[in-house]
């Protein structure tokens, strides 16, 4: 079992909170002070859970830095009153940040007994991701 620190679990709180606020805002035609709240909370959030260290190392490397701003300027675009230009910015730098982790979800997904299963992608296709190109996905043949 994985052991938590005390910030580590308010950060998983925070975090949570965070994507329900964001979630809830988008459902509710792009709510500007929810997509705000839930900005906040999901970066107060990660800073917690990784720490303020590594929190900044993350998104300063500097062959992420078009990412961080893509996704930061999302942020501020948000705060200051444009939700809509705000969310397509800051989704295009999270897929931007975090696409490195994507083939590692998907293992884990493929390992879930029942998900695996079902999702089971080896079969109906091949897919591959370079990260200099992209996904690629090419048929199996069925």
């Amino acid at each position: 079992m994985i052991s938590l620190t005390d910030s580590q679990k308010i950060g998983m709180g925070l975090t949570g909170f965070g994507v329900f606020f964001l979630f809830f805002g988008m459902i509710l035609f792009f709510d500007k002070a929810l997509l705000a709240i839930g900005n906040i909370l999901f970066v107060a959030g990660l800073a917690f859970v990784i720490g303020l260290e590594r929190t900044f190392r993350f998104f300063f490397q500097k062959h992420k830095m078009k990412a961080t701003s893509f996704f930061l300027g999302g942020v501020f675009v948000v705060l200051i009153g444009w939700p809509i230009i705000g969310v397509v910015l800051e989704v295009y730098g999270f897929f931007l940040l975090f696409r490195g982790f994507f083939p590692v979800v998907v293992g884990f997904i493929r390992r879930i007994p029942v998900l695996g299963s079902i999702l089971n992608l080896n079969t109906a296709c091949k897919c591959s991701l370079d990260s200099s190109k992209g996904l690629k996905i090419w048929s199996s043949g069925l």
